[in-house]
């Protein structure tokens, strides 16, 4: 009988490490709305990374946040700033959650695994630096991506080296280094990756949105503050 990973997720939740050691209280967070509804953002203003960029500061000033966060399963217009999601069914739907902060900000494992792959995916609009983890809970195996890191993350990589949890093994890059965004974190859950190599899909169409949303169990479930997850 094949467990489910979202049950496991939620069996396991109090036990994982914060992917990024936020204080709610003192840190704040802002949760950020990249669907149409948000008319702020125009297209002019996706198409330009300095600009996008200084929206998305702006935003955590104006919220007194240090960090943002948001996107699961999301409509986002943010795609169409690269030709990387055109296609006969363009991609829009977003399959991790992200997390908006500084330059540099530590993530960490949220349980113990190995990595399984990792890459520069240098396409405008792409990953950047990527890494990919492979765990075990209760004998079933998932991954963990993570997405727009710094180069220096990659230094010291190699598949099958262990990674414990709570350890810091990468960190947020810059837009020349993590795919040309605003400083974030790209986290995602995978059950099946498949033959993919430092790379899956982050992003996938209206039409695939049931496949993906099944293979991708919302990463909230893995994400820690304060000893609590957040919704």
């Amino acid at each position: 009988m094949q467990v489910d990973l979202n049950f496991l997720l939620k069996k396991h939740y109090a036990s994982f490490f914060p992917v990024v050691k936020i204080n709610k209280e003192k840190d704040g967070i802002h949760t950020f709305d990249f669907t149409i509804n948000n008319q702020q953002i125009s297209p002019a203003l996706i198409a330009d990374t300095n600009a996008f960029s200084a929206y998305i500061t702006q935003q955590l000033t104006a919220n007194n946040a240090t960090y943002g966060i948001g996107g699961y399963n999301e409509n986002r217009v943010l795609y169409k700033r690269s030709t990387l999601f055109d296609g006969a069914q363009n991609r829009s739907i977003h399959l991790g959650v992200d997390i908006w902060g500084p330059v540099g900000t530590k993530v960490y494992a949220p349980l113990g695994g190995m990595v399984h792959s990792f890459a520069f995916n240098d396409q405008f609009g792409d990953y950047g630096a990527t890494i990919i983890l492979q765990h075990q809970l209760d004998t079933v195996c998932f991954y963990t991506l993570y997405g727009h890191l710094s180069l220096a993350s990659l230094h010291d990589m190699r598949k099958g080296k262990f990674i414990t949890r709570g350890e810091a093994f990468c960190s947020f890059g810059n837009p020349i280094e993590n795919g040309n965004w605003p400083p974030h974190l790209h986290f995602q859950v995978i059950e099946d990756i498949g033959n993919y190599e430092g790379d899956y899909p982050g992003v996938c169409s209206e039409p695939d949105r049931a496949f993906y949303l099944k293979n991708c169990p919302d990463a909230n479930q893995l994400i820690n503050f304060d000893g609590g997850v957040f919704y």
